[in-house]
């Protein structure tokens, strides 16, 4: 099993495939990472040599991919920034509620949680 960026990457998987596994690591970045290691992205992860593997860990710190950790603590610092600012961001982030304009009259599920039932509010027979 390869490890690149302190991630185990799925050794069945095409190496294109298997980049973004990585956190920060999506299609198109995997695919130039791969044009900069001079690797096909069509190789399976077990068939890379490990001078193909060394090549591509370089490719990604020589470049300056934000990955993983830096990328995750940038993020969260981002976020923490909105919320001690108060700006509407912020408190959208803080109250854990759509921070980008969606609704939430209906849906909004995943951010709000599962739905609590209010007790007392059945529809009254007629």
């Amino acid at each position: 099993m390869a490890r690149i960026a302190g991630v185990n990457i799925p050794t069945q998987k095409k190496i294109g495939v298997a980049l973004r596994y990585i956190y920060g690591i999506g299609p198109v970045n995997a695919l130039d990472i791969l044009g900069k290691a001079k690797v096909s992205p069509n190789l399976r992860v077990h068939q890379l040599s490990d001078a193909d593997v060394l090549s591509i860990r370089e490719v990604i710190d020589r470049e300056g991919y934000k990955v993983e950790g830096d990328l995750r603590r940038e993020v969260s610092m981002n976020v923490k920034r909105l919320m001690d600012l108060g700006c509407y961001r912020g408190l959208r982030h803080r109250k854990g509620l759509p921070v980008r304009g969606q609704r939430t009259h209906t849906n909004a599920r995943t951010r709000k949680g599962k739905a609590i039932p209010i007790a007392g509010k059945k529809i009254a027979k007629k």
